[in-house]
């Protein structure tokens, strides 16, 4: 009976061991799944609006162009790949990673605490910051303070909500796209807006708008490449790319042909 004890004993650590491999393998399967499934189908399927130029937004032609649109096919090319791109709603991009819909969103998300406890972050691919933009008439407003009492327009789940709302007092309004709350603003519904300093310097100037950046730099905005939790080595590719496109002068290129300037310093 002693013998036989032993021996079911054994079995069972014998067992337990065994299983205990397995579920590390599926970890190490499972931080590799993006990776992998990139590599193998040799596409790497980008998320982003596609309606937010000069970032990302669909010419006439019906093929995407754009700052991240050029980063992306970079990306891609260098992990040997070729970038496709899907357009989803700003509120769904987050929801669409995590349920595969695409492997990794390169569409001007700001790297913060909160989406860290959802998605991984690459290396920031690009640094910006948040301002002020009011009519070309106006000029009641010029810091942040001074839109206590003011209508605010902003995109809803963005840093720029949390700008706005960190002033008390300020009626905030949120919006779906950029476009419409410019609109709004232009229209005498709002008095002012707060949005991306790269984003409303292109437009103001693209479009010939009768609005005007109004305030320096709010805060500066750190923007990364968000891929699924859980896949380590696909982030570390990711960053590699990145560095290797700054050192090479690929990234300095890229940025200059959709923004005229150096980039900000990290």
């Amino acid at each position: 009976m002693k013998k036989l004890s032993i021996l079911a004993l054994f079995v069972v650590i014998l067992f337990s061991l065994v299983a205990g491999c397995g579920k590390n393998d599926a970890k190490g399967n499972s931080n590799e799944k993006v990776l992998s499934r990139v590599k193998e189908s040799k596409v790497l399927r980008v998320g982003f609006e596609g309606t937010y130029p000069p970032f990302n937004f669909l010419k006439d032609d019906q093929k995407y162009d754009g700052f991240d649109v050029d980063i992306s096919n970079e990306i891609a090319k260098r992990l040997g790949v070729k970038a496709k791109f899907i357009a989803t709603k700003w509120e769904g991009l987050i929801g669409g990673l995590k349920a595969d819909k695409f492997d990794i969103i390169i569409g001007q998300m700001s790297i913060t605490d909160e989406r860290k406890k959802s998605v991984d972050f690459t290396d920031p691919y690009v640094v910006t910051g948040s301002v002020l933009i009011t009519r070309k008439d106006q000029n009641d407003i010029s810091k942040l303070e001074q839109i206590k009492g003011k209508n605010v327009g902003v995109g809803g789940g963005t840093t720029f909500e949390q700008v706005a709302r960190s002033v008390k007092g300020a009626n905030v309004h949120l919006y779906k796209t950029v476009n419409e709350y410019i609109q709004d603003l232009i229209n005498g519904r709002l008095d002012v807006i707060i949005n991306d300093q790269l984003l409303m310097s292109y437009n103001i100037q693209k479009e010939n708008l009768p609005i005007k950046i109004a305030s320096d730099i709010l805060n500066k905005d750190s923007i990364g490449m968000a891929v699924k939790k859980g896949n380590e080595n696909f982030v570390k590719e990711l960053n590699q790319a990145l560095a290797d496109m700054k050192d090479d002068g690929t990234y300095n290129k890229i940025y200059k042909k959709w923004f005229g300037a150096d980039p900000l310093s990290e």
